[in-house]
């Protein structure tokens, strides 16, 4: 069953592969080393993925996004939350569908949802509610000339056996 803990191991063992320049992440929606799986746990680790992919995308380091003027101008010890550069170069760590950062009492008034709870009614509204869109014909063309490229491949190979 997902839980704080399956997101907890989620995180780790999907931020190495990450880290390391892998071009896919193994185990999506996976719980017991791929015994279960689960759709709660696919839709926490897609959260769990971008934000992965938000940290690989790196942080500028610019005058500009470090305010030097902005330190110069407020002083070192001041409140910077109120200058006009904090806002302009604030950018998200990441902007999670599951995650939930409100308030305490925001996330109680809320109904106090957990993320297992709110990536239940992702899948639920997805099975409900997901129109899936047809391939477009150049696609599907391209698609089908692959697959009779490589019919074609296997009974060449066959016939030679």
């Amino acid at each position: 069953m997902p839980d704080s803990q399956a997101a907890h191991e989620k995180s780790i063992t999907s931020l190495l592969p990450a880290l390391s320049g892998a071009n896919s992440i193994y185990g999506s929606g996976m719980l017991e080393l791929g015994q279960t799986w689960s759709h709660e746990q696919l839709v926490i680790d897609n959260d769990i993925i971008a934000m992965n992919m938000k940290i690989l995308g790196g942080v500028p380091v610019t005058d500009d996004t470090l305010a030097v003027d902005a330190i110069k101008e407020v002083g070192v010890g001041n409140d910077f939350l109120g200058h006009m550069t904090t806002m302009e170069h604030f950018e998200e760590a990441s902007n999670p569908l599951i995650f939930d950062r409100t308030m305490l009492g925001e996330w109680r008034a809320n109904g106090a949802k957990d993320a297992v709870t709110r990536a239940h009614e992702v899948v639920e509204d997805v099975f409900a509610n997901h129109k899936v869109l047809p391939i477009p014909e150049d696609r599907l063309a391209a698609m089908e000339a692959i697959v009779a490229q490589a019919d074609e491949a296997f009974r060449k190979r066959k016939a030679m056996e």
